[in-house]
Parts: structure tokens; sequence; C-alpha cells
């Protein structure tokens, strides 16, 4: 499965050509998807950026293409991101079970979550991986070179200890 092939079965569903055909200065601004390693809560969603109604719009499409207008408020300043990127999640997830045996991580996969976002003027993919053991891993792959920038385990019980020190 990959980002190209999804973006690709949304923009041949007729809700989104409704939708562009409606919208037609609207673009790409963000994603999320979920590959659950352990049960069935897959999700694929990509979010468009409607200027004329300043309104983004989120295409779910884990079974058949649904839209929903998200509420997030004032949502002018929304930036696109683009549609130039061949991220394979299955090659993804080997590089990510490369990495964790580069530094001595022996837990298994249970859920990425991934994020499809730009940051300061590059698109990215940002991720939490839940691994076995209450564990954690936080990527960043940038999306023109298809390249893991950042990973770093934590434990969930890190997160717990933030939260407590607030």
């Amino acid at each position: 499965m990959s980002l190209k092939s999804l973006l690709a079965q949304l923009r041949e569903s007729d809700e989104f050509r409704r939708f562009i055909k409606e919208n037609p200065g609207a673009f790409l601004c963000s994603g999320f998807f979920t590959i659950d390693k352990e049960g069935k809560d897959n999700k694929q969603h990509f979010d468009f950026f409607s200027p004329g109604k300043n309104k983004v719009f989120s295409f779910r499409i884990e079974e058949h293409c649904k839209v929903f207008p998200l509420d997030y408020g004032e949502q002018g300043n929304m930036e696109k991101i683009s549609e130039d990127f061949d991220i394979d999640f299955n090659v993804l997830e080997e590089k990510i079970k490369d990495k964790m045996i580069a530094q001595g991580i022996n837990n298994r996969l249970q859920k990425l979550i991934f994020s499809l976002q730009k940051v300061d003027g590059k698109d990215f993919l940002t991720g939490t991986i839940f691994i076995s053991m209450f564990g954690l891993i936080k990527i960043s792959i940038d999306i023109k070179k298809s390249k893991i920038v950042d990973f770093e385990k934590k434990s969930l019980f890190d997160l717990v200890n933030i939260f407590k020190k607030r």
C-alpha cells in the first residue's frame, strides 16, 4: 500500500470528483494513516483545503470514499502538500524494522500511526509507532527523499511522567 496508490484511489472516486468540481481550487493539506498490526483499526484519510469555502474536507477511504467537513475555526493559512511522493508503507515498515535492529530494539510492531503534513516548508510523514512492552517510536520521514530523518524510542512511562510533571 502506497500513498500514491491511495491518492489515486481517492481521485477515482465519484465522491472526490464531485468535491473537486464544486471546489476547483482545493488542494491536499494533510493526511492521516494507521496500520494496525494486531487488529483491524486501519485508517486512510486525505484532507483537502478549499480556499473558496475556507474549510478543510477529510476523505476517509478505508472501505469506500466518504467526505467529512472538518471544523478547525480559522483555516486561512493551510499549506499545500506536494502530491509528488512515492512512499510505500510496506517498504517504510521494513526501514523502521532495520532501524530498530540497528538500535538494538527487539520489540514487535503493534500499530503505526502517520500524519502527512508540512513542517517548516517541507513535506513530512510524522509517525508514532507503538511497539510491544509499552514502547513508542517517534519518527519523521522526509517525503521528497523518502528517508527517515528522526527516529527516537520512548516508553509509555516516559510520557506518563511528562504529564505528571505538568
